[in-house]
């Protein structure tokens, strides 16, 4: 039976078992299950109260299958309580991690993180879940630029293993340290990376999936045909194209754009194909339209 990591707890007298989440999309749900999955209370911050049910049922339901299929001695009830959803960003100012997962686009991170910053405990670490966008100039919106951090889930959050935790010029050695902690008692195994366009991960995946669909808008293949080629040839468990409608067509565009833009680059620059694709809304799962239908 596998065991429940307790949550941590860190020397300096307060608890990080209490862990806010602001937003309420995919990866805010995906992250908030991990989360209260390891025996942290979670408060979502949304923005509206519209979708907060629906949020609720999609949490405990990839919670519940996670639990059961790791045959987790994690008990229903204590999932529902260990969950919360509020509009206000006052609920974050007795949590120990505040976590910023909202849509990849600089304005809205920034006005934000203006938010948490107005509410936040002072002892508290604020992470960012961005995939591209860079951590330096995001913590210059904070009051204690050293104890904001990026950390970076990948989705779906309750079963992929790594996070990229990412520091940026001024992050203190001491939150690298208790949020390297914090990953590996969700189970995570983090790697720390320097603030650097795209990180690890999407510098070169992202690149690779912008080529697939070059290769489809020429006419080399069809979809699933590069995709297969992919997953047979390279060993790749899911085919490039299929990978982008699981990420989302429109944070694989943005992720290209912040890479374009930070480096000047070519090779970073955006399949026209891919951009129409964004602008039609064919963002891939969530929209049940992409390369493929869902």
């Amino acid at each position: 039976m596998a065991l429940m990591l307790a949550p941590m707890q860190i020397e300096e007298g307060y608890s990080m078992d209490r862990v806010a989440i602001v937003g309420n999309g995919v990866m805010a749900q995906g992250i908030a299950s991990v989360c209260i999955i390891h025996g942290y209370e979670v408060s979502i911050i949304s923005r509206s109260e519209l979708n907060i049910q629906s949020s609720r049922n999609n949490i405990l339901r990839m919670s519940k299958k996670v639990v059961a299929k790791n045959k987790m001695d994690v008990c229903s009830d204590d999932l529902v309580n260990k969950l919360s959803f509020s509009c206000s960003f006052e609920d974050i100012s007795n949590c120990g991690i505040i976590i910023e997962s909202v849509t990849e686009d600089l304005m809205v991170k920034q006005k934000v993180l203006k938010s948490i910053e107005q509410y936040r405990c002072v002892d508290s670490i604020v992470a960012t879940n961005t995939s591209s966008i860079s951590i330096t100039e995001l913590a210059s919106y904070s009051k204690t630029p050293e104890s904001f951090i990026g950390l970076h889930f990948f989705n779906p959050a309750p079963v992929m293993a790594l996070t990229e935790i990412v520091k940026g010029m001024l992050t203190s050695d001491e939150c690298i340290d208790k949020t390297f902690k914090f990953a590996t008692s969700l189970e995570k195994s983090p790697v720390i990376v320097e603030d650097s366009p795209g990180f690890v991960v999407n510098r070169l995946l992202i690149p690779m999936i912008n080529e697939a669909i070059n290769a489809l808008s020429e006419g080399v293949a069809s979809a699933l045909d590069i995709d297969s080629a992919m997953k047979l040839g390279a060993n790749h468990p899911i085919g490039p194209l299929s990978l982008a409608d699981l990420i989302g067509n429109d944070v694989c565009l943005s992720i290209l754009d912040s890479l374009h833009q930070e480096t000047g680059d070519q090779k970073y620059r955006a399949s026209p194909l891919l951009r129409k694709m964004v602008r039609a809304n064919v963002l891939g799962r969530k929209t049940k339209k992409g390369f493929f239908n869902y």
